[in-house]
């Protein structure tokens, strides 16, 4: 058949994001920041995005032919991104466990929400806040909960020395600062 007579499906979406994906827990923690973060991002695409562009597509509707007006195809595509991207929100927040990291200020333990200095190798510092698989930005040396490291970090303490396994095989790190804020602020 020719490729000419077939229809293409305006739900069909070509640029789909791969989001991340929990655990079999299905637990979504989060610190107090993050929730709110996520919750304002969701109140505002409820409240503001999604009303502002169905008045876009009311008025290009409104226009005449559809199949040729750019702004009402638009705006359909992006009331779709808008909806999605709600649906998400609503679901991640729906299993979120939110966690105040404060509560454990002064232990040396290693729990979420701990920021955590650790020596690799013997030879490279480096420092990472555990955090929400949500709002974990690696630029900023933050690291999912999920993630090997922080799984590797979880539960020891200031002072033991553990095996991460990196593709590369497994390195030696050794726990030497647990921090955690004194009062997580949102």
């Amino acid at each position: 058949m020719n490729k000419a007579f077939t229809r293409e499906q305006d739900d069909v979406e070509e640029d789909e994001v791969e989001l991340p994906t929990l655990p079999v827990s299905g637990k979504n923690y989060m610190t107090p920041a993050g929730y709110a973060l996520m919750r304002g991002e969701l109140l505002d695409l409820i409240d503001v995005e999604r009303p502002k562009m169905v008045d876009v597509v009311h008025w290009a509707a409104s226009n005449g032919d559809r199949s040729e007006n750019g702004d009402y195809l638009y705006g359909k595509k992006r009331l779709r991104e808008i909806d999605r991207r709600i649906r998400f929100l609503t679901k991640r927040i729906e299993i979120a466990a939110v966690i105040d990291a404060s509560v454990h200020h002064g232990n040396e333990q290693i729990f979420f929400g701990a920021t955590v200095t650790y020596l690799e190798d013997g030879r490279t510092e480096r420092t990472v806040t555990i955090l929400g698989i949500d709002e974990a930005v690696s630029a900023r040396g933050e690291v999912s909960w999920v993630s090997p490291i922080a799984r590797t970090l979880l539960k020891a303490r200031q002072g033991d020395v553990l095996k991460l396994l990196t593709p590369n095989g497994a390195s030696e790190i050794e726990v030497l600062e647990v921090r955690y804020p004194a009062n997580f602020s949102c």
